[in-house]
């Protein structure tokens, strides 16, 4: 079920146009039912205009807020996490779950694959880090684009149930999955996979522990990964003092009209001022403010990227993750990566969790099953 017509996706699989941001060759897609500069895709604004970007807090829900414990606080923002979507799949998709133990920690996994190759050896596999700002966010937000890509590539595609902060800080939830990674390579052909094509992607906070995991299946020599599919991650915790990259707002373009709702939309990552020393998840996700500069937290700040997995960044045009997702392309590509930067207009952060509401999930989704058949 689409909430649009296929002729939105036809026409997002159609755009070639690759500008230069900055050195980065970034291939930009552009709205198919909005050419404004500066305005939101018809599709996600309908939904933003129910979403609280788009209203005032009222005094009554300021004055609850202010009376929440620290607990009830992080309860409701997990709670508020994720959107709705749809299940596009046209085969049989079967899932399994099972547990598996890394360290102390118990991590679940789901996994997804067509039923008409379900003895089909030497599948391509995907592992899929879920979003959430390491604090929230579960596996069910991306159950249907694990299923649809399970589909697309005719692969067996993982779903990692890590552990959360602030309950378990770094490294438990970056341990998590690469621990997860490894059990899937170990146990490669009992999955039916070839442990030669094995790609690791995520959004979000899954975009960030993609890529620390590709920087040490580099360093440990492992090999792992043939693939990392970054979508609109965050590669930096650090404000300022991130060498060759600075967040600035004007790299927006917002149309008068939708100013208020895209200034909001584009909060995440933006410092409040150009001299901003803050550490994002301080005390959430980190046990201290030194923790973010280990390049497994901010991979931006690794000494080199030379030898990580190829590569598939994805940015959004409303996200303030964007501009760090496109240069953190370009440094990979300096250091001699392959990569392919897409960016999306018209839609904002976590948009791939909209799958059957915007077309640019669904062609997200093609993009990532044509890397996958290219490993």
């Amino acid at each position: 079920m689409r909430e649009y017509e296929l002729s939105e996706v036809e026409f997002l699989q159609a755009q070639e146009e690759v500008i230069d941001v900055h050195g980065a060759k970034v291939l930009v897609k552009k709205s198919p039912k909005e050419s404004r500069p500066g305005c939101l895709d018809p599709h996600e604004l309908e939904i933003m205009k129910s979403h609280w970007v788009a209203r005032e807090e009222t005094d009554e829900e300021k004055e609850k807020k202010a009376a929440m414990t620290p607990a009830e606080n992080l309860q409701m923002m997990r709670d508020n996490m994720g959107f709705p979507n749809h299940n596009l799949c046209m085969e049989e998709i079967h899932t399994r779950f099972e547990t598996i133990q890394v360290g102390g920690n118990e991590v679940g996994l789901w996994r997804y694959y067509t039923r008409k190759s379900q003895r089909k050896p030497g599948k391509p596999c995907f592992v899929f880090l879920h979003g959430g700002g390491w604090v929230g966010g579960t596996p069910y937000t991306v159950e249907n684009p694990c299923r649809l890509l399970a589909e697309l590539a005719d692969a067996v595609v993982f779903n990692v149930d890590y552990s959360l902060a602030p309950e378990k800080k770094f490294p438990n939830g970056f341990d998590d999955c690469f621990g997860a990674v490894q059990h899937i390579y170990e146990h490669a052909e009992e999955y039916g996979i070839d442990r030669n094509k094995i790609a690791v992607g995520g959004d979000s906070a899954g975009g960030n522990l993609t890529a620390a995991i590709a920087l040490k299946d580099r360093d440990l020599g492992t090999h792992m990964v043939a693939l990392q599919v970054l979508i609109y991650p965050c590669v930096t915790f650090l404000y300022t003092g991130n060498p060759g990259y600075r967040f600035d707002i004007n790299e927006y373009e917002m149309c008068e009209e939708q100013k208020d709702i895209v200034d909001q939309l584009i909060s995440i990552g933006r410092p409040a001022s150009e001299d901003d020393d803050r550490v994002q998840m301080e005390g959430m996700y980190l046990t201290n403010r030194e923790a973010a500069y280990h390049p497994y937290v901010s991979p931006l700040l690794a000494l080199s990227h030379k030898g990580v997995a190829r590569a598939l960044c994805v940015s959004a045009e409303f996200d303030g993750l964007r501009l760090q997702t496109e240069h953190y392309g370009k440094v990979l590509a300096e250091d001699g990566v392959p990569v392919k930067t897409i960016r999306y207009c018209g839609v904002a952060h976590a948009f791939i969790d909209k799958l059957g509401f915007v077309p640019q999930a669904e062609d997200l989704c093609i993009e990532i099953a044509k890397a996958m058949k290219e490993m």
